[in-house]
């Protein structure tokens, strides 16, 4: 069975224009076929396959090339290298009020757009009253578009393309808009489609929707595809990338540098893995933790672990003073701790854990390290941790 739709290396990219010689001149060059001119790319190299019955959600930051895409996947945009194909129908709704006109009514455009949409008149007639019951503006269905707020062009919309079930529907934040009421409406409706056979590719900043509605995920970054896969995977990746980048923007990270004379972590294992690699750990594991502590004047250190989310919010911490946990002597300038977590009730996210050596009274910390954890799963749970519970 083919797949409904095929993107094979696809790229976009603008002339840089500034100034109307700018735009006269990228004019000319393109009529002549020529080569060459200073361009913007923001689409490179995308490649997709679709099967019928999916569901994809298309993620990523303001600007990463999501809405190109899909204004290329639908033809609105011609890609400028790579190729293109959609084997069905398909309905999109990309832009607010794109194919409505401002002056003419919610009942006058639901034919306008309804024909545009490839439903004959017949068609239309049969559906206006579950269109309009759908949308549920009241009155105003007998009013000019432009007297419509941004919620009421969506709800009619929405409207039509439910009305139309086409085989591939395509949205871009439509259910960000809206009354909470609709916004239920909407994801029920998507709920039904899919069941029937749809195939969504739905466009989003809420990771909620994006994984309640979808079973694989696209990460767009900087006009690239970042990450493409099951949806769980790839919008914690997502998340975590984000959190770490709140970190940092609020506040970079301090480290104390240890001296030649000052206690140190000298290495750390997480589940027997030494490498300075983000450990991945399916959700309620074990975690083994390792960490050996050098010592310049024979004495015992301790060490302090603490456990926080990649945005800096603290989950956990402890030290080998507070647990009066002993050490192992290596040697006379090491010793090594060692901490089991059994069946870790992290969430599914990016956290990471912060390694502190202290000294023998535990009162100063000498050295701090940090070693990333992402904790893997299929939750739509909310918050750090699970918490037992049972329901009855």
């Amino acid at each position: 069975m083919n797949a409904l739709v095929e993107m094979r290396s696809v790229a976009k990219r603008y002339p840089l224009v500034h100034r109307k010689a700018d735009r006269m001149r990228a004019l000319m060059r393109l009529l002549l076929g020529l080569d060459g001119a200073q361009s913007v790319t923001v689409l490179e190299d995308v490649t997709l396959s679709i099967a019928r019955g999916e569901s994809l959600g298309i993620i990523g930051e303001n600007g990463a090339g999501k809405s190109t895409l899909l204004k290329v996947l639908t033809g609105v945009l011609h890609p400028s290298s790579g190729t293109v194909a959609v084997n069905g129908s398909l309905a999109a709704l990309l832009e607010l009020g794109a194919g409505f006109h401002p002056e003419y009514t919610g009942r006058q455009n639901i034919a306008t757009a309804a024909a545009l949409m490839g439903m004959t008149a017949a068609e239309t007639s049969q559906k206006i009253d579950e269109i309009i019951e759908f949308a549920d503006i009241g009155r105003y269905i007998d009013e000019p578009i432009k007297h419509y707020s941004t919620g009421m062009v969506v709800r009619l919309g929405f409207a039509i393309v439910a009305a139309r079930k086409p085989e591939l529907l395509i949205t871009d934040e439509v259910l960000a808009v809206g009354d909470e009421s609709f916004q239920k409406k909407c994801v029920r409706w998507i709920e039904e489609y899919l069941s029937g056979g749809g195939t969504l590719l739905l466009v989003s900043h809420s990771m909620y929707h994006v994984q309640k509605l979808c079973k694989h995920a696209l990460w767009m970054h900087q006009g690239r595809v970042r990450a493409y896969g099951d949806v769980f995977e790839v919008t914690q990746d997502y998340l975590a990338y984000h959190e770490r980048k709140t970190a940092k923007e609020a506040e970079a990270e301090k480290r104390v540098v240890a001296s030649s004379e000052g206690y140190r972590v000298e290495t750390i294992a997480l589940n027997g893995r030494t490498e300075d690699l983000p450990l991945t750990l399916p959700e309620g594991r074990v975690l083994d933790i390792t960490a050996e502590v050098y010592t310049p004047d024979q004495r015992t250190p301790h060490i302090a672990i603490g456990l926080i989310r990649a945005d800096g919010t603290a989950i956990y911490g402890t030290s080998s003073e507070i647990d009066g946990a002993p050490a192992t002597r290596i040697s006379d300038i090491l010793v090594r701790y060692a901490l089991r977590f059994d069946a870790l009730p992290l969430l599914p996210g990016g956290y990471t854990l912060r390694f502190h050596a202290m000294d023998p009274e535990g009162l100063r910390v000498f050295d701090t390290r940090t070693r990333e954890l992402l904790v893997r799963g299929d939750s739509r749970e909310f918050g750090l941790v699970r918490l037992a519970h049972q329901w009855h």
